[in-house]
């Protein structure tokens, strides 16, 4: 298991980093579809990123249930 973790990273080595490229793209694609384009900057932690993605995702779902 130990080695997993190390090869993978594990959530001590995501928390310092910049959010990845694909998250980039991502979170400005949900930004742009919930017409909240001030959610996307550039200079996001990988985690700020995750939680804002995740937060759009949510809020773009209760939007498509009505």
């Amino acid at each position: 298991m130990k080695a997993m973790v190390t090869k993978y990273g594990g959530v001590a080595d995501r928390l310092g980093r910049s959010m990845t490229r694909a998250q980039a793209l991502r979170l400005k694609g949900l930004a742009e579809e919930a017409y909240q384009p001030e959610q996307y900057a550039s200079n996001l932690s990988f985690e700020e990123a995750a939680h804002r993605i995740g937060a759009l995702k949510a809020e773009i779902a209760l939007a498509d249930s009505f």
